[in-house]
């Protein structure tokens, strides 16, 4: 026999399960659909963390979470604030293209009761992995909107956005939820409101007193009519203002209102439990949990056993006890045996509010770290850089760190690889698959440009050459937050006299100088003039990009409407308390 025939014989037999093998390898990691278990914390800084560098504070779990996976150093929200930073997380998109973001003073929603939200004809994450077979849940906050023309059409609820199952609050955690706290929707509409009703009542008061005197010849209809006038103008804005503890704080399961108003202090232990509920009985089958947690968003409600335990006051025990509910559901993995089959994500939806002063007049806010600017200060690093921890043991490497311009919208085509599903192709999708990054299969980032919009108006570029370990970033307008209106406020505004303008823009190299700190210039950087006319580039072809689309944020979506308010009960009388022991609570939806 021919042994050059033997030889092509073997090689052929070589090749041939070569290829089968790579090919069961490349259906094994297609057809893998491992669980997905996305934690987002509300209003942490980066710093706050001991993993980022926080040394007064204790994070273990989150810090092990690190140590075990993947860690993100240049990790960027869409937005500096709640409501659009959520929508571009859960749809992969700049906020703006869906109308998630207002140029002007409202750029979250600010009622339950209001009509705009996440509109329908967005996909999200959720439903794209619904769709694969997926079970999938959020719990915990959602701030996307619930209704839009009627209180039961829900098109903005999250079963609408391809969740299975819903147990948290529709909006967020504000100060109106805690008796006895200040209100933080609209004070300075408050107070105006209030001191009209008071000079028209003083006005009335006074054309009686007049009247009774015989120095005014006004007649009892003319009175009763001013009367009625007044309380109707006092009832008018007391039925919304007055009331904001129970329109906006509210509990659901799914579409059911299950307490209102809300208990904040027994809520967080409740998501806890419903997300280890949630693992348990979907843990044959892949599953998608998205954790939104209300820590460490003031008002901070902290049990006993973490009060008074961190070196940074109530701000630092709220996130120690976030970090103890991280491990709680991280142990719930673990425990479960879904380890190796699960891809756990741990993030903050902004930066932190570090000027944030509480009515006892602590400071409640947290620490962005060397990072400049906060929580609601379009463009500086300060309001958007966020924590970015992976973990997935036997896939992701350990204790590893990537500097590379990584986003919050980079999840949503990552998990939808990982679910063997393909990215909708009607539309602009900005994030960018990041498991080649995390694996180490790529060396650079993702991303050759990011933007940041302050509302609906681009205030900042980022460009990271390919090739290069350079990020060039350019403000064209900066928010004036050192003193006026932003200063010891959530939210800076976009326009006119509130911003600064920059003819040429800023100009940062933040590889060598992340705090932003030092503006470059031509006298500084040699390559000025290229990278501001690269940059302008790239915004020019982003821009060709984005089409018109209704604004979710506009004051006619974003102001209560009483026929579109969540209630349980009688409307107006809208109460129910659903007991945290109650076995029922943890019945879910196993679909």
């Amino acid at each position: 026999m021919d042994p050059c025939i033997n030889l092509k014989n073997v090689v052929a037999i070589i090749l041939c399960c070569s290829s089968v093998l790579m090919t069961c390898i490349t259906c094994t990691k297609i057809n893998l659909q491992p669980n997905i278990v996305l934690i987002m914390a509300d209003d942490l800084g980066i710093g706050d963390i001991g993993c980022y560098g926080n040394d007064t504070i204790r994070t273990p779990n989150i810090d092990r979470l690190a140590k075990e996976g993947v860690m993100l150093t240049h990790h960027i929200a869409a937005a500096p604030l709640c409501t659009p930073s959520r929508a571009a997380f859960l749809t992969g998109r700049y906020p703006i293209r869906s109308g998630m973001d207002n140029g002007y003073r409202v750029r979250v929603l600010l009622f339950v009761g209001g009509s705009g939200g996440l509109p329908k004809n967005e996909t999200t994450f959720a439903s794209i992995l619904q769709n694969q077979g997926y079970a999938t849940g959020i719990i915990g906050k959602w701030h996307l909107g619930v209704n839009c023309e009627t209180r039961n059409d829900y098109c903005h609820h999250p079963l609408s956005h391809g969740f299975d199952y819903f147990y948290g609050t529709p909006f967020t955690n504000v100060n109106d939820c805690k008796p006895g706290e200040r209100s933080g929707i609209l004070v300075d509409y408050q107070a105006t409101l209030g001191v009209a009703t008071e000079a028209l009542g003083t006005g009335l008061l006074m054309l009686l007193v007049l009247r009774w005197a015989g120095f005014a010849n006004v007649g009892w209809k003319t009175i009763v009519w001013l009367a009625v006038s007044c309380l109707l103008f006092f009832g008018s804005w007391y039925s919304v203002f007055g009331f904001l503890r129970r329109w906006n704080c509210l509990v659901m399961r799914n579409l059911e209102v299950v307490q209102q108003p809300s208990n904040s202090e027994t809520l967080s232990a409740r998501m806890t439990e419903e997300a280890l509920a949630f693992i348990k009985r979907n843990q044959k089958k892949p599953f998608l949990l998205f954790v939104s947690l209300l820590h460490v968003h003031t008002p901070f409600f902290t049990t006993k056993a973490f009060i008074g335990k961190s070196k940074h006051g109530s701000y630092g025990d709220n996130v120690e006890e976030m970090d103890w509910h991280v491990g709680q559901i991280v142990n719930g993995i673990n425990n479960a045996g879904l380890a190796n089959k699960t891809l756990i994500y741990f993030t903050s939806d902004h930066g932190g509010e570090w000027d944030s002063v509480g009515t006892n007049g602590e400071r409640e806010g947290g620490w962005n770290g060397i990072y400049r600017g906060k929580k609601g200060l379009a463009g500086w690093e300060g309001g958007i850089r966020v924590p970015g921890i992976f973990r997935w043991p036997g896939l992701l490497p350990s204790n590893k760190k990537i500097d590379e311009p990584t986003s919050l919208m980079d999840i949503y085509p990552t998990i939808a690889n990982l679910a063997g599903a393909s990215l909708p192709q009607d539309r602009v999708i900005d994030g960018r698959d990041l498991m080649p990054l995390l694996e180490g299969d790529a060396q650079g980032s993702v991303h050759e440009f990011l933007f940041h919009y302050c509302g609906n108006a681009l205030t900042a570029a980022r460009w990271n050459p390919k090739g290069s370990d350079s990020v060039w970033k350019a403000h064209f307008f900066t928010p004036k937050f050192e003193v006026g209106a932003c200063y010891q406020s959530e939210t800076c505004w976009c326009h006119g006299n509130h911003v600064s303008y920059h003819d040429p823009p800023l100009l940062f190299d933040l590889s060598k100088d992340p705090s932003e700190a030092h503006p470059l210039s031509p006298a500084t950087e040699p390559l000025y003039h290229e990278i501001q006319s690269r940059i302008r580039s790239g915004v020019e072809e982003h821009r060709k990009t984005l089409t018109p689309v209704p604004l979710q944020l506009s004051w006619d979506n974003i102001l209560w409407k009483p026929w579109l308010q969540p209630c349980c009960g009688t409307f107006p009388f809208c109460w129910c308390d659903e007991d945290s022991d109650d076995s029922n609570k943890l019945q879910g939806s196993d679909q």
